[in-house]
């Protein structure tokens, strides 16, 4: 049994404004850096065997934390990125709204397949984040692994790993600084 910590980066500036980050690269606030150095205490005692990391600075600045305490080198990987946004990147949902209406509404009711102008779909960043994450469980068999990554990503993989649809991504997103732990045989 593989155990994967997977954990959200801490928060930044555009979280507290409810902006759309995807992969924008924003860094982590005050209160983000607080919340890494939180992650780093509470998984002090946990036998972690490697951190990896999203190449994007607010997960990469989370991770390095974390591996620092450790005394483990972070493996960045860019499949760990979040979704890309597209033109809707820095917007929050009331302007998305406003001026993507139908296209905001019809990717809502079909994430899978649907995407911002510009952007990945649901079904992409799936793709990406499973073979990123089969390779890494192929790398540490029975060991536990860090992963810090972001909420739409992460959420994606724990639908696909809980068996839940698509529709239902949205209610599994972690919040900043949360820590999922999934136990995993195999992808």
């Amino acid at each position: 049994m593989t155990r994967l910590l997977l954990i959200r980066h801490g928060e930044t500036d555009w979280n507290q404004e409810g902006r759309w980050q995807g992969q924008a690269d924003v860094p982590l606030n005050e209160a983000g850096r607080r919340q890494a150095e939180r992650i780093s205490e509470l998984l002090e005692d946990c036998p972690i065997e490697a951190v990896y990391s999203s190449d994007l600075q607010r997960a990469r600045q989370t991770a390095l934390i974390l591996a620092a305490e450790k005394g483990l080198p972070l493996v960045v990987d860019e499949r760990l990125r979040e979704i890309h946004q597209g033109e809707w990147q820095g917007l929050k949902v009331s302007e998305i709204e406003a001026s993507y209406g139908r296209l905001f509404k019809e990717r809502n009711s079909n994430l899978l397949n649907v995407s911002p102008p510009g952007g990945e779909t649901a079904y992409q960043v799936r793709m990406r984040m499973l073979a990123a994450v089969c390779e890494i469980l192929g790398r540490h068999t029975g060991k536990t692994v860090a992963i810090v990554s972001h909420g739409f990503a992460l959420a994606v993989v724990r639908a696909h790993y809980l068996d839940l649809p698509a529709d239902r991504i949205w209610e599994l997103v972690p919040k900043n600084g949360e820590i999922i732990v999934i136990d995993l045989e195999s992808c």
